[in-house]
């Protein structure tokens, strides 16, 4: 995640001014908007973190599809280990690692469902084929093989030949209204730059503090 050599000898940006930033989700939005420009790949891909009942931590990659003053939102399956674990204990944390250009950021509060409207949108705007998934998968369980995973979509799609495809009742949106969320941009030397946001519940004021590397 970090270099030994000085700023002048990469090809990275200066930190600038954003550890001066009043809001934080202005700043991770031009963030996320260099991040479209300059990763390969997926640039809102994050890392989710949870714990499950009996309070043993888990990780996976999974998508950003909104992100606005009331929090990051992502769609899952509610059935899935992730869902199981946040139904269990609805808190998380987020990490956005853009290697491209030396930023990360890291993100923790409660989570909560968004609403059947908000998931029946955009469960619409997705593709089609990929609508018949989220019926046919059984995520995060046993798979006695790949035929029975085509299996299952072919039923499916034989299902909802005609017309739209209705949204699972097992799948869903979850929304992180954040209590922190930290930025970190690279630095020579291992000299980093750090902010973090903080306040004590969503409907508050944000403190911003800077932090040692």
């Amino acid at each position: 995640m970090t270099t030994d050599q000085p700023k002048e000898a990469r090809n990275s940006l200066t930190s600038g001014d954003f550890t001066e930033a009043k809001e934080p989700f202005r700043l991770f939005a031009e963030w996320l908007s260099d991040a479209g420009k300059s990763e390969l790949n997926d640039p809102n891909a994050m890392m989710l973190a949870t714990v499950d009942e009996e309070g043993m931590p888990d990780a996976r990659m999974v998508l950003l599809k909104g992100v606005d003053e009331h929090g990051f939102v992502f769609y899952t399956n509610t059935e899935s280990a992730k869902g199981r674990e946040l139904a269990a204990n609805p808190r998380a944390a987020l990490v956005f690692h853009w290697k491209s250009l030396r930023r990360q950021v890291r993100v923790r509060g409660p989570v909560e469902r968004v609403s059947d409207e908000e998931a029946d949108a955009y469960f619409a705007s997705r593709a089609r084929l990929s609508q018949l998934g989220a019926w046919a998968s059984q995520q995060s369980r046993p798979l006695e093989g790949r035929f029975a995973l085509e299996a299952a979509v072919a039923k499916v799609t034989a299902r909802y030949a005609l017309g739209s495809v209705p949204r699972p009742p097992h799948w869903t949106g979850f929304r992180l209204p954040p209590l922190s969320i930290e930025f970190w941009h690279d630095g020579a030397f291992r000299l980093h730059d750090r902010i973090v946001f903080r306040r004590p519940a969503p409907d508050q004021d944000w403190t911003r503090t800077r932090l040692y590397p």
